[in-house]
């Protein structure tokens, strides 16, 4: 799906892709709390994510520009083992760091919201480290989601004790 205020377009995560989508995420393990993973990720570990999330029928998206270069990720996996969570997934939305700041965090979200009722989801969970993601709780929010609980000190990256804010959306 094309979006006209970014100029980018949308489209389910491909084998070839994924190189792309480890190295934005990988950028964000080495500078950032955004993600509590403190080691960087390969690309078997993707390759598990890609064939996981098409097993289940849930959404990994990409955006790319017109040149077909991968701006951003998102993915709905599910939120907990349990069958009773079955229709309850957490969301997941990392874009390039040159690509932020350009309504494409917000056009990759609602296309994600899409594809996860699509797929049969009813709640999506946001979970996201207050501290270094104002931008993304404000798109979040402006995308329908509310506040569903405030985890204090659960994670430690960098030296620093980390809070996390889940955020929820019935779809």
């Amino acid at each position: 799906m094309s979006d006209a205020r970014t100029g980018a377009l949308s489209r389910p995560a491909e084998l070839a892709d994924l190189s792309a989508i480890r190295d934005i995420y990988n950028h964000y393990v080495r500078t950032s709390t955004v993600t509590f993973d403190e080691e960087e990720t390969k690309l078997a570990f993707w390759e598990h994510k890609h064939e996981l999330l098409a097993s289940t029928g849930l959404p990994f998206l990409v955006a790319e520009d017109d040149a077909g270069v991968v701006l951003g990720f998102a993915y709905a996996q599910h939120w907990r083992a349990k069958s009773a969570y079955r229709f309850s997934a957490e969301n997941t939305i990392y874009l390039s760091p040159d690509a932020a700041g350009r309504g494409l965090g917000k056009a990759l979200l609602e296309a994600l919201l899409d594809a996860s009722a699509a797929a049969g989801l009813h709640e999506l969970i946001a979970v996201i480290e207050p501290t270094a993601a104002a931008a993304s709780i404000a798109l979040h929010r402006r995308c329908g989601f509310v506040d569903a609980g405030h985890l204090k000190g659960v994670g430690v990256k960098f030296g620093r004790t980390l809070d996390v804010l889940f955020l929820q959306r019935s779809l």
